[in-house]
């Protein structure tokens, strides 16, 4: 079934932006997936991180509120409307996957759970998805590493999640990038139908890809409001699912045991 705006300019536009989608994908060949996972170690400040392949979140569209008995369910926990984006980038702020569409007040687990990231075939074995204490921690069927949960107990964790957050914040910095390269789209509700959203946010997504491909990088604008996350028990949520801990462990032993941060950072505050 064909999506309109109502607005000929904006499919005709948006329609010839789509046809680029390959420009969003995962890597093709084990080199370029090398260069994705030692960028993440660089990112973290430690070789513990070499196999992460990418990092994750969601983010939050403004749209219009749709009229009909299911426009409340766009309405996110900050009480806007909005439409989800998911998705995955490299070390360098590039998308690898995305899946958009899903209405607001959908936690980011759930969107996770349905999208065709989550039973795919990425990443390879022994690799993982950075992502932040929104999401449970897994091994299986899609391997993500989380953060400790707060409070965080032992300098050993305390060190891991620093490491941690330097790599995953990329995708913070990724959202924040084509927010601010789009900001008459992303800064104020879309005035277009809901249902037009995701080919919109697409579009954008596959823009910044190709801007970040030659060389046009944009500096993110910080905003008024930054996500944050929602925690909640580890592989909970009907998840099926086996729990990632024993791999965190793993890792933040090797980050203890091979410690690369600057010698002054100071891991307790």
């Amino acid at each position: 079934v064909a999506v309109t705006s109502k607005c000929p300019v904006w499919d005709n536009k948006v329609d010839l932006i789509l046809s680029y989608l390959k420009v969003i994908h995962l890597p093709k060949t084990p080199e370029d997936l090398v260069a994705v996972t030692n960028g993440f170690a660089g990112l973290a400040r430690h070789r513990a991180f070499g196999k992460a392949a990418g990092a994750i979140d969601g983010c939050h569209v403004r749209i219009k509120p749709p009229s009909g008995p299911d426009g409340h369910c766009y309405r996110n926990r900050k009480l806007f409307s909005s439409i989800i984006l998911q998705a995955v980038c490299d070390h360098q702020g590039r998308f690898l996957d995305t899946y958009v569409g899903w209405p607001g007040s959908v936690h980011d687990s759930r969107v996770l759970r349905h999208s065709p990231l989550y039973r795919s075939l990425y990443p390879p074995p022994g690799h993982f998805i950075l992502a932040d204490g929104g999401y449970p921690c897994l091994q299986h069927p899609l391997p993500l590493i989380t953060p400790y949960k707060r409070p965080v107990r032992g300098v050993g964790a305390q060190r891991f999640n620093w490491h941690h957050s330097r790599a995953r914040s990329i995708i913070e910095r990724a959202f924040g990038m084509m927010k601010t390269r789009f900001r008459a789209i992303f800064l104020q509700a879309l005035e277009v139908h809901h249902t037009f959203v995701p080919h919109v946010i697409t579009a954008c997504a596959i823009l910044h890809n190709i801007c970040l491909g030659a060389d046009d990088i944009m500096a993110p604008e910080e905003e008024d409001e930054p996500e944050d996350d929602v925690e909640e028990d580890e592989g909970g949520d009907g998840l099926e699912a086996v729990s990632g801990a024993p791999w965190r462990d793993q890792l933040s032993a090797e980050v203890s045991a091979l410690e690369e941060a600057p010698p002054d950072h100071q891991y307790i505050q």
